[in-house]
């Protein structure tokens, strides 16, 4: 360090253009600045890491090119000529001297594309202290910029796109620059055309090995290849999930164990997931499985392990609390090796009551004439149509609506044309589960009944009245309508007795014609005997 006693009187600021921290072969400027007032004329000293540099009469001092050997640590200070006055010395600056960064090129997918692709080339400059690069791209070693972006993209690349690039950077806003970049080449091909091949060339089963065979034509390299999960409109699956990377050439193989897995085209439940007790549930398995002729079916309950129906159909009959769950089935090719996938699982519901069942009887009435048409209906609480009418004659037995001449049903309502006298006894609404419901008697009248009625009681009135005085002339005229009620009770148990009313019944019902005449020839007999005791 420099001591001298002549006397402080100025301050020096030293200042480095373009920058502290420059590369090879740049251009570098040292100026020292002294303050001293009344000073005309300075002689300048520059120091270098502590030790002195050189001396000179001018305010600068410049390295053109700038070197490593450059670097170091200045100062100055200055000393007036002819005087005694002298300067402080600056504060220390550090010039840095680096190599000039050399951009880094990268391309993708690759140097050898083929027409349509996308193609990225991007320029990476590290570069020391700078913060932004402004770049330049040339092709085939034209001075012309074709782009100033760090990425340029060719989407989609062409032929025309082939040929050598290079890039270089300059500093924005400032002096510095990068070396240009190492040139690489692009190629553009035609169209890439991967082709997929099968070895060995036959009809295949679960379990036997197969080689897939991927190759695109060319000699490009870094291919990737991805296998992936085919599913045919059949429904047959084939699970292959692959992602494999080629880092030589664009040939592949692959070994694989073919698998394929029919799925469940329709798993059916009748008459609904939510039954009563009683009732006929049947569940159904249907496979869609191209190829596959015969299946033999698994039915599973509750995720348990044990088969307990193979049938594609299943029954319930009569369902039970016990038979609820969930169920799924599963399907295996009989006399070969291909299966279907698992079912969803459905839950079957089953309640412990029945909603109960009414008779609806229209006319609203129990006691009917022939020759008139009758409508008994089942419903629940809910107006919904439930079971069939059942019922049980005299004549006929016990019969379903359905299944006989005497009515037509629709639903569950039965529908009777023309009403006879046989149609007399007790009806019923039996449920799907088998259960009875609201049993009533119905009593079909001959027309003629009513008279008889009439006319005995007419007698009757006028033997009572001839006791007190002698028989008037009487004259009786019925009218039709409808007869005081009379309920027989007729159950399905078939008892004696209760057969021998319906029995007696129906005789009566049948003889109407032969009554009716002869309650007239006594009604004539009567009036003659009266005119004769007159």
């Amino acid at each position: 360090m420099l001591t001298s006693l002549i006397p402080v009187t100025a301050a020096s600021r030293l200042t480095i253009k373009p920058d502290q921290h420059v590369f090879r072969g740049e251009t570098v400027t040292l100026r020292c600045d002294i303050d001293g007032e009344g000073v005309t004329s300075w002689q300048y000293s520059w120091y270098k890491d502590g030790s002195f540099y050189s001396s000179s009469e001018l305010q600068e001092h410049t390295f053109s090119p700038v070197t490593e050997s450059d670097a170091g640590k200045y100062f100055c200070y200055g000393a007036e000529r002819g005087g005694s006055r002298s300067s402080q010395h600056s504060y220390a600056v550090t010039l840095t001297v680096s190599e000039r960064p050399k951009p880094k090129v990268s391309i993708k997918p690759d140097q050898h594309v083929f027409r349509g692709e996308t193609v990225t080339i991007r320029c990476d400059i590290d570069g020391e202290g700078v913060t932004s690069w402004q770049y330049s791209w040339y092709k085939d070693s034209s001075v012309s910029v074709f782009s100033e972006l760090q990425e340029h993209t060719f989407s989609p690349v062409t032929e025309s796109d082939a040929g050598k690039y290079s890039c270089y950077g300059a500093e924005r806003g400032g002096s510095r620059s990068s070396q240009n970049s190492d040139a690489f080449r692009l190629t553009v091909s035609g169209e890439a055309q991967a082709v997929l091949s099968v070895s060995p060339q036959k009809w295949l089963t679960e379990g036997d090995p197969v080689t897939l065979i991927c190759e695109v034509y060319g000699s490009s390299t870094g291919w990737t290849f991805s296998w992936c999960t085919v599913t045919l409109s059949s429904g047959i699956s084939y699970n292959m999930l692959h992602v494999i990377t080629s880092e030589l050439t664009g040939f592949i193989k692959i070994k694989y164990c073919l698998k394929f897995t029919p799925k469940l085209k329709l798993m059916s439940i009748k008459p609904d997931q939510h039954v009563f007790r009683g009732e006929t549930v049947t569940i159904r398995c249907d496979i869609d499985g191209e190829g596959v002729t015969s299946w033999q079916y698994s039915w599973y309950k509750d995720s348990s392990v044990s088969v307990f129906s193979e049938l594609q159909e299943h029954t319930f009959s009569p369902v039970t609390e016990s038979d609820a769950g969930k169920y799924s089935c599963y399907g295996a090719e009989r006399g070969g090796s291909r299966s279907s996938q698992n079912s969803d699982a459905f839950r079957l519901t089953v309640s412990g009551v029945s909603p109960r069942v009414s008779l609806i009887i229209s006319p609203s009435r129990t006691q009917h004439f022939t020759s008139v048409s009758l409508s008994l209906s089942c419903e629940d609480q809910s107006n919904s149509d439930r079971g069939r009418v059942r019922r049980y004659t005299e004549s006929w037995g016990l019969q379903d609506c359905s299944s006989s001449v005497w009515g037509s049903q629709t639903g569950s309502t039965c529908t009777f044309s023309s009403t006879i006298t046989s149609d007399t006894g007790v009806y019923w609404c039996q449920s799907e589960s088998g259960e009875n419901y609201h049993p009533v008697n119905i009593t079909v009248h001959c027309e003629s009944f009513v008279y008889v009625f009439i006319y005995l009681l007419s007698i009757k009135q006028v033997q009572d009245t001839s006791v007190v005085k002698k028989k008037k002339k009487h004259s009786v005229a019925g009218k039709r309508g409808e007869s005081p009620k009379s309920w027989i009770s007729v159950r399905v148990s078939h008892s004696e007795s209760q057969i021998s009313v319906l029995h007696t019944l129906s005789s009566v019902l049948a003889v109407c014609p032969y009554l009716l005449v002869t309650v007239v020839l006594i009604f004539k007999c009567c009036r003659m005997r009266g005119k004769m005791s007159d």
